[in-house]
């Protein structure tokens, strides 16, 4: 599977195999963060599941499970907060990669202006547009 690679230090995908998180160890990423919540597909592996494969290949992992479009604050801060403990480079996944890098950029809204936050989306092909009023109201949260 291809990763797309968001910054140097985050990148995005869709499921992880196990195959996929041996893959993602040797091309350098040292940590793991899922997006999915347990249970929202058949056959999906648990974030338990996902944690144990994570660390017999090397990688931290952390779970920050969101809802498609139901991201909130308190999700991105958790976001936010994996990303400053987490060893760097990360991948993020989902089903589909588009909630990892949705949280992403929520975690980011305070280093950087929302264009340019949904310009590295786009680059990597996610399209983010959509986040400009949240990105700019953490922003400004940051601010005050």
């Amino acid at each position: 599977m291809a990763f797309k690679q968001i910054t140097s230090s985050f990148s995005a995908a869709p499921q992880l195999t196990q195959a996929d998180l041996a893959a993602a160890a040797q091309a350098g990423y040292r940590s793991i963060i899922s997006s999915r919540p347990d249970g929202e597909e058949a056959g999906q592996p648990s974030a338990e599941v996902m944690a144990r494969l994570a660390s017999e290949h090397g990688l931290a992992f952390a779970h920050v499970p969101i809802v498609p479009g139901k991201a909130t604050d308190a999700d991105a801060d958790r976001m936010k907060e994996a990303l400053a403990t987490l060893p760097q480079p990360t991948l993020g996944f989902c089903r589909s990669g588009t909630r990892a890098a949705t949280l992403w950029a929520l975690a980011e809204a305070d280093r950087a202006d929302s264009a340019t936050i949904i310009g590295q989306a786009k680059a990597a092909g996610y399209d983010l547009a959509d986040l400009t009023p949240a990105l700019k109201r953490r922003s400004e949260r940051v601010d005050q």
